[in-house]
């Protein structure tokens, strides 16, 4: 069976996209449509915008989630997913993908996003940090047991997991994971704690926009950040997208529970190749590939 993955934050690149729009004039078409639907020209900044452009999380998140729906678009009759799943803000684009979302609707909810997103990052000083070679078990107890806030906010693959929450909680969760015989704990470049409690704020604002958005009934199941099963029904879709802000991404057991369900390819749709390495690492024979288009003569 074909799953078909999608990216999220932290998978941009200088000149991403510019492939797609010069080689298909349907996605010339998509992506002047986003230009109108946001206000201001993604493309130019996806196109020609610096690395430090790219980072601002208001352009990050609509510039991914672009990449990867277009994409999606353009491989025509050779899109054919039996089931569909994203990455955190990969899980617009695979909504997207599957028919539940139309491009509009998912590139007006995740521009909200990325907005609420950035104004709950600036109400408190807080971050991220990746941790390297422990059990999820004991990363979970540590973080418990940290006075303040952080929680563990994406199960990348056994051994790679990352925290999130205050600075001064992930700094001392750091300190005290190494104690436990982390290979690494590592705080990362981001703006804010995605995925912990701190994103309560952001999760109301987008609770809104979800509810009022129509959703169609899916061409094929998503497997969800928040359950990491496979959900067909519109109504459970959006509860599970509600939440999805202030809990964690289980993308090792999302990929689990695909391969127990008969997924034997894993194709990657958008920027980079991260989440193959992860699929590959969750589970050595699983067979992956990135998405590839042929461009018009």
């Amino acid at each position: 069976m074909n799953a078909y993955i999608f990216p999220g934050q932290g998978a941009q690149f200088s000149g991403m996209g510019l492939d797609l729009y010069e080689g298909s004039s349907l996605a010339q078409d998509l992506f002047e449509q986003a230009n109108h639907i946001l206000g201001f020209s993604i493309t130019d900044i996806m196109f020609q915008g610096s690395a430090e452009d790219l980072k601002e999380t208001k352009v990050t998140q609509p510039a991914i989630f672009l990449h990867s729906v277009i994409l999606a678009k353009i491989l025509g009759e050779g899109f054919k997913p039996d089931m569909v799943a994203g990455h955190s803000l990969g899980e617009f684009s695979a909504l997207v993908a599957n028919g539940t979302l139309t491009l509009e609707d998912g590139l007006k909810l995740v521009s909200k996003r990325a907005m609420a997103m950035q104004k709950a990052c600036e109400l408190k000083p807080s971050t991220m940090a990746a941790v390297l070679g422990l059990d999820d078990d004991i990363v979970e107890k540590v973080c418990a047991t940290t006075e303040g806030i952080v929680v563990a906010a994406n199960y990348n693959c056994p051994g790679q997991l990352v925290i999130s929450g205050e600075v001064m909680a992930i700094n001392k969760a750091c300190e005290s994971l190494k104690a436990e015989g982390a290979r690494r704990a590592l705080v990362l470049p981001v703006g804010g704690a995605f995925h912990s409690p701190l994103m309560e704020p952001a999760r109301e604002e987008l609770a809104d926009a979800i509810e009022n958005t129509f959703f169609n009934k899916p061409l094929c199941p998503i497997y969800q950040n928040v359950t990491a099963s496979a959900v067909l029904d519109a109504v459970a879709i959006k509860s599970n997208l509600i939440s999805q802000l202030t809990a964690p991404v289980k993308w090792t057991q999302s990929v689990q529970q695909m391969i127990a369900d008969g997924a034997t390819l894993f194709t990657e749709v958008g920027p980079g190749n991260v989440l193959q390495g992860l699929v590959k690492k969750i589970n050595r024979d699983a067979q992956t590939a990135s998405a590839t288009f042929t461009k018009e003569a």
